[in-house]
């Protein structure tokens, strides 16, 4: 067959195939909306529908005035020249404390500007005091200004090298420095008290006493003093060298008659870190008599010459002088011994604290477990701290000491390490729990 035949014959039928007509449907997703950017809807005019026949016939000029407060003042504080161009007026906003906030009118939505008020803007600094001006923040470290180190082995380097290697304070220089500066920490508003107290006798609360003051009296700047107002004949000045046989009572009879810390010295032990101790009655017929009121006369007097003031409280909880250190304590340190029956009664002391009105002091206090006592070895004392550490804020172990044990005199310098630095992390820690600033109280 001839192929143009075949050709022919095969097209006229695809022809054929094809309808009149043909519809194709694409669909197509929906034309956007123009989106002005913001700058150009800051500068645009509003379309605003204008009804004809509202308009006046003949000519007619009318003066609108333009008002601006936001750019005009954003424009005063930065200094700048007036600008023709709407830009300009944006790039003054940049420039100030103007910001661009969106709102819908009646004529659509566009863009404001919004003047910011100053205090708005940028939050007003609090001034600050004399004591941020410190050495650290203002001398630059050098090879020559910077201290010369601390710790064994640093400071052989330092002084092998003739003070050209300095590699700086060693970790355990460092940790000492840190736990100084917990216990310096400065108050305002009068002086903090701290009652150490518990119901039982021989637990060495006394002892616990001393110690405490004399790490605060060590590492602090201000004064300290330890006052023994246990109405039984208290032993915490027999801790110190006594350099004056005054007691409290002198204190309450010449009250009229101090003027000044110099007077009140006159009545005060101190030892070698500067810690003041005020001793109680040695005769117990007179120190029975000393009550709540003869407690707040000496109080008082030390409030005004002291920052920190520790009180030696008597194992007779429910006696007026408790009552009157108890209201006055900014924090309590309570003491426990190592027994069974020690650590019982140290938290009974704190279920009587909670009963009578104290569970604020409860909840902030320290219990420190002297670890001198005796039957210390048969108890797990870990359950002991377990017990406390539900009830009160920090748990400190005191460690046995061979001079502490004597009963005598305590020279700070010559207790064992451990020793000393347990009773600075319990300094630090009465220091952590008192009020920066007591305001009226």
């Amino acid at each position: 067959m001839d192929r143009s035949a075949v050709d022919a014959a095969g097209g006229a039928h695809a022809a054929s195939a094809i309808p009149d007509s043909l519809n194709i449907r694409v669909d197509l997703p929906p034309t956007p909306r123009p989106v002005m950017p913001d700058d150009e809807v800051a500068v645009a005019i509003d379309d605003v529908a204008v009804d004809p026949g509202g308009l006046v016939a003949g000519p007619t000029t009318t003066s609108v005035e333009v008002i601006t407060p936001a750019l005009a003042g954003a424009a005063a504080r930065s200094g700048a020249h007036a600008d023709p161009s709407p830009y300009g007026a944006l790039l003054a906003a940049d420039a100030s404390r103007l910001r661009r906030e969106r709102v819908s009118t009646d004529t659509g939505s566009h863009v404001a500007i919004v003047d910011v008020p100053a205090d708005a803007a940028t939050p007003a600094e609090v001034p600050e005091t004399s004591e941020s001006l410190t050495a650290d923040r203002l001398i630059d470290l050098n090879r020559t200004t910077r201290p010369a180190p601390h710790g064994g082995f640093n400071r052989f380097i330092y002084e092998a090298s003739l003070h050209l290697v300095n590699l700086g304070d060693s970790a355990k220089a460092r940790a000492y420095k840190e736990l100084s500066a917990r216990i310096q920490r400065r108050f305002d508003g009068g002086a903090r008290f701290v009652p150490v107290l518990t119901r039982k006798g021989g637990v060495g609360k006394t002892t616990i006493t001393a110690l405490l003051g004399m790490a605060l009296a060590d590492a602090r700047d201000d004064r300290v003093i330890a006052i023994d107002a246990n109405p039984d004949r208290g032993t915490l000045a027999e801790r110190v060298d006594r350099q004056t046989r005054e007691t409290v009572r002198d204190v309450v009879t010449r009250a009229s008659s101090i003027g000044g810390y110099t007077d009140f010295s006159a009545f005060v032990s101190r030892d070698e870190t500067r810690l003041d101790i005020l001793a109680s009655d040695t005769d117990p017929t007179l120190s029975e008599a000393f009550n709540d009121d003869d407690y707040n006369v000496v109080a008082g007097l030390a409030a005004r010459y002291y920052s920190l003031v520790l009180t030696d409280c008597g194992t007779g909880i429910v006696h007026s002088v408790m009552r009157a250190t108890l209201q006055r304590a900014d924090s309590i340190v309570i003491v426990s011994g190592g027994s069974v029956d020690e650590a019982r009664l140290a938290s009974e002391t704190l279920t009587w604290l909670e009963a009578n009105g104290f569970g604020e002091l409860v909840r902030n206090a320290i219990v420190a477990i002297n670890l001198a006592t005796q039957g210390t070895h048969l108890v797990k004392v870990d359950e002991i701290e377990a017990h406390f550490q539900s009830r009160v804020r920090e748990i400190v172990r005191i460690p046995y000491d061979p001079q502490l044990a004597a009963g005598s005199v305590v020279h700070w310098d010559e207790l064992r390490p451990v020793t000393r630095h347990a009773a600075r992390e319990l300094a630090a820690l009465v220091v952590e729990g008192l009020p920066v600033d007591r305001g009226g109280h």
